[in-house]
């Protein structure tokens, strides 16, 4: 997978950030949605989300094969040193290290901006069998160095079930008494 080039996600990519994650809107409850969002508003959510957070994209041989992106995590100024972090892969290419190479990125882009704390809202599967999640994204964080933090039961439905919610954190940095300002994501 050395070939990956990791990018700033790009008004063009939108019908590719559409497609991916069309594939998890209509088949898992890894995204609480309902509706698969169109290209315009993956766009529209990707033109906010870098006013001042990293969106980025992993794409090789022209092909935008994932995307991960980090947000405002509560809207309250006290938080300014936290985000939230969401990560999409293409289904057909998971388990090839592209979702490492995303966060890595992503981390790397958070840190340099001053951020302290990466936050991660997961849906947790409530049986074995269930057959739209499974605790895949649970390992996925932990093998990237996040600690569980709490989870809210039953607080998401879909496809006539109900979900438990995990809230998983990774600590960025030291975190000093008087904290210098967070910086806006640098584009370029």
């Amino acid at each position: 997978m050395g070939d990956i080039i990791i990018r700033t996600a790009q008004s063009d990519d939108a019908e590719s950030l559409a497609r991916i994650y069309q594939y998890y809107v209509k088949h898992t409850a890894i995204t609480f949605e309902y509706d698969a969002p169109d290209a315009a508003e993956m766009n529209a959510r990707r033109e906010k989300i870098l006013e001042h957070y990293p969106y980025l994209v992993a794409e090789k041989d022209g092909r935008v094969l994932g995307y991960a992106y980090a947000h405002e995590f509560y809207g309250r100024a006290a938080y300014g040193w936290s985000v939230e972090s969401s990560i999409y892969v293409d289904k057909d290419a998971r388990k090839l290290g592209i979702g490492r190479r995303l966060y890595d990125a992503l981390e790397a882009a958070l840190r340099k901006m001053g951020i302290l704390n990466i936050n991660a809202c997961i849906a947790v599967p409530r049986t074995d069998d269930d057959p739209y999640l499974t605790n895949g994204s649970v390992a996925f964080h932990k093998r990237l160095g996040y600690e569980m933090v709490g989870t809210f039961h039953q607080s998401g439905y879909k496809f006539g079930r109900w979900y438990d919610v995990a809230w998983m954190e990774k600590i960025l940095g030291e975190h000093p008494e008087k904290p210098a300002p967070v910086k806006d994501f640098d584009r370029f």
